[in-house]
């Protein structure tokens, strides 16, 4: 079997834009040899309907070409393939001159930064010179007020042939200053536009690779979703190929999912290296011909790559008016594939409309108060390090760690850890290493504001349990460190031991030099008439909540003392809670040693203490616990020889 060909140096995907019965189809088969009407109706009514694809080579110049249909009922066809454009060329019929849609299609063009166009007058062949030239000067005039200001304007005819060679040597001039190389170094992600079944073959995916390199054997996820597929073979323009790379239109056969399950707008992706969100903060441009000014929650369909999806959107900073752009949250009805940077366009659903478009700047967007909005919108605006430094503060303690930050740039973990380093480097962020070699990355306040949040937290505990010696380890890492944070206690608990803020000590935390608990004389007499209390009733003690009325003290003083004779030790806490003497504990294992009994049940232990179930499970697990007894299945062995 021969060797798949090597991919070209330079590829580009040209898509063509343009009214109805202009040409497009007619022109690129003039160009390529391919008609891109692929649908029998397509061919019965003489109309493009659905996405369209071509090719050609030169030299080492690879041009693939999306032919999108030109009528506005089938625009959110022409959506789904006009992402990963990087030549737009936009037919205009001589004949006919500018018409709705082209000024529609050049306006969409326009929002999604398609970086090149080139203006082609179709069936020139079927008008005057003077016509071609007053055709000319419209279209010109129409570009002078887009991005594709100075774009040129070629005549040519698909019938007759006059002025292709020459639209087709500046076509290809244009396709070399915009073609891409392949980029391996960013995770694999290929927005599906056509899934189809072919017999013998199984399923076909197609679409235009939008980052990475896939070939046969990877595993790819499907997003949004959970299904897991394997790439069989690849194809590009209809040729097998031992990989595809960024910018090339490429056929994947899969393994691992059945027919209807894979669809257009779903992303095959590199597993763990993107997620479906349905919240996106977006620098949104409004076109001038939107209706009326943007303010609270509007109704849209938002439109990135092949995706479709119903939503919600409001303007973050206030009303955004026709022809303004400014930062815009959208909410989705459904999860899709999206990061830093993407180019989308928004749409009225009814009566269909086209609003505007731009870039998602967050992917991942958290809705935050009012005060918060402005300086989030001004980080996110500004670049990428502005945008890693507003992500990791908005983590706060619990750090941004490299795969969540690569998720939202696109990037693979590594190379956004390696910016995220930068950013420490220059002292914007501080690395923060945790358990097993992981890394988080924090903002520098987040450290002065622990420490000072813990001194609050000590203090206002102690100042509340004057008696208490220390405080619950896991009580002191749920008010110091909220949330996600918790996880990092066993990095942040010790660094403030040793900046002096707290004191560890096993599973308790106490203030820095704080000593033994001083009892007040009337708080040492309660002390003593609770232990006497507690001594004398032995297995049988008393409740707590009995006891404020029966010493005629506080409720709130008891409890407190009641703590300080279990840090004490005169005390002890069973398993759930319940209090009981220590010495009564200890006369019970001693008992227990003194008896003749190797192993036994909880109903013969019962019998002999006269305890109820309630007391007596509690007993046992605090005797396992301290090594006086060891649980074999129902029964226990009393623990001889310690």
């Amino acid at each position: 079997m021969a060797d798949a060909p090597a991919p070209p140096r330079h590829r580009v995907v040209v898509g063509t834009a343009g009214h109805i019965d202009h040409g497009k189809t007619r022109l690129v088969e003039a160009l390529t040899g391919i008609d891109c009407d692929r649908w029998a109706e397509e061919k019965e009514r003489g109309i493009t309907i659905d996405l369209g694809f071509a090719h050609l080579e030169e030299g080492d110049l690879q041009v693939g070409f999306v032919d999108v249909p030109g009528h506005e009922r089938f625009l959110h066809n022409a959506l789904a393939g006009l992402g990963g454009i990087r030549v737009l060329l936009l037919v205009v019929a001589a004949d006919e001159g500018v018409m709705p849609q082209t000024r529609e299609h050049l306006a969409i063009g326009s929002l999604l930064a398609i970086p090149s166009g080139l203006a082609v007058l179709t069936k020139s062949d079927l008008v005057s010179a003077e016509v071609l030239e007053l055709a000319r000067a419209e279209v010109a005039e129409l570009l002078a007020a887009s991005p594709f200001a100075g774009a040129g304007v070629l005549a040519a005819s698909s019938a007759t042939g006059t002025g292709m060679q020459e639209l087709k040597a500046e076509l290809l001039r244009l396709c070399r200053e915009q073609a891409i190389r392949a980029d391996p170094d960013r995770p694999v992600r290929l927005p599906v536009d056509r899934a189809f079944q072919l017999k013998g073959q199984g399923l076909i995916v197609t679409g235009t690779l939008a980052a990475g390199v896939v070939e046969p054997g990877a595993t790819l996820s499907a997003l949004p979703g959970e299904e897991s597929v394997r790439v069989r073979s690849v194809q590009v323009h209809g040729r097998p190929r031992e990989r595809g790379e960024t910018g090339e239109r490429v056929a994947l056969q899969l393994a691992g999912v059945g027919a209807g399950t894979l669809e257009r707008g779903r992303e095959l992706v590199e597993p763990g290296a993107w997620e479906a969100t349905a919240h996106l903060l977006v620098d949104l441009e409004l076109l001038p011909e939107a209706p009326k000014p943007l303010k609270g929650w509007t109704a849209v369909r938002l439109h990135l790559f092949a995706t479709s999806v119903a939503g919600r959107m409001r303007p973050l900073l206030g009303p955004l008016g026709p022809g303004e752009r400014g930062p815009v949250e959208i909410a989705l009805g459904r999860p899709l594939v999206a990061a830093r940077g993407d180019r989308f366009i928004v749409r009225r659903p009814s009566p269909p409309l086209t609003l505007g478009g731009g870039r998602v700047l967050d992917p991942s967007w958290r809705r935050l108060r009012p005060a918060e909005r402005r300086s989030a919108a001004a980080a996110l605006d500004a670049g990428e390090e502005d945008a890693l430094a507003w992500w990791a503060r908005e983590a706060g303690e619990a750090g941004l760690d490299a795969v969540t930050a690569g998720r939202r740039l696109g990037l693979r973990a590594e190379r956004a850890a390696a910016r995220l380093d930068a950013l420490a480097h220059a002292g914007r962020l501080v690395r923060l290493p945790v358990a097993r070699g992981a890394v988080r990355w924090i903002v520098p306040e987040v450290p002065r504001r622990l420490a000072v949040r813990a001194e609050t937290v000590l203090a206002d505990y102690f100042r509340a349990n004057r008696l208490a010696r220390d405080m619950p380890r896991a009580e002191a890492v749920a008010r110091i460190l909220p949330g996600a944070a918790a996880d990092l206690a066993d990095v942040y608990l010790p660094w403030l031991a040793r900046e002096g803020k707290l004191e560890l000590a096993g599973d308790r935390v106490a203030e820095p030099g704080r000593g033994g608990a001083q009892l007040t004389g009337a708080e040492r007499g309660l002390a003593e008439r609770l232990t006497e209390r507690f001594e004398r009733a032995g297995l049988q003690p008393p409740s707590p909540a009995s006891l404020p009325a029966e010493l005629q003290s506080k409720p709130q003083v008891v409890e407190g003392v009641l703590k300080f004779l279990v840090e004490d030790g005169r005390l002890t806490r069973l398993p759930g809670g319940l209090l009981i003497a220590t010495a009564a504990v200890e006369g019970l294992a001693d008992d227990l040693l003194a008896t003749d009994w190797d192993r036994f049940s909880v109903p013969r232990f019962k019998e002999r203490y006269g305890l109820s179930r309630k007391w007596a499970i509690p007993l046992l697990e605090h005797l396992d616990s301290t090594g006086r007894t060891q649980r074999l299945g129902d029964e226990r062995r009393i623990v001889r020889g310690r």
